[in-house]
């Protein structure tokens, strides 16, 4: 089975770098998804201190994603990347099921 979310490497590394300077008590980081933007939806990534019962959990190389069970329908086959350019850094979702993205990057639709 595939799993939601696959991490490219630069954001396995990332995830690594963020949790190694976090709380103790953080697990890992959670995806989900909330209602907003421009195009209506918006990706949002926390630490995660503890696992709900209906999470899913991702561990790929050697870091733990925790995916919000709300947010699994609209995650399925996303790659997680992590981008590093001259002014700006971010996290990238590439998600085959987006039809649509807003112009500045931050939402995005599911029909």
């Amino acid at each position: 089975m595939n799993p939601i979310i696959k991490l490219s490497d630069n954001a396995a590394n990332r995830i690594k770098e963020i949790m190694s300077s976090a709380e103790k008590s953080a697990l890992g980081v959670r995806v989900s998804v909330k209602s907003g933007g421009c195009a209506g939806m918006s990706y949002v990534m926390e630490y995660s201190k503890e696992i709900n019962p209906n999470d899913e959990v991702i561990e790929d190389k050697g870091v733990k994603v925790f995916i919000d069970s709300a947010a699994v329908m609209y995650l399925l086959g996303t790659e997680m990347d992590y981008k590093k350019e001259e002014f700006s850094s971010s996290f990238v979702f590439n998600n085959p099921n987006e039809t649509e993205r807003c112009g500045c990057g931050e939402s995005f639709k599911i029909s």
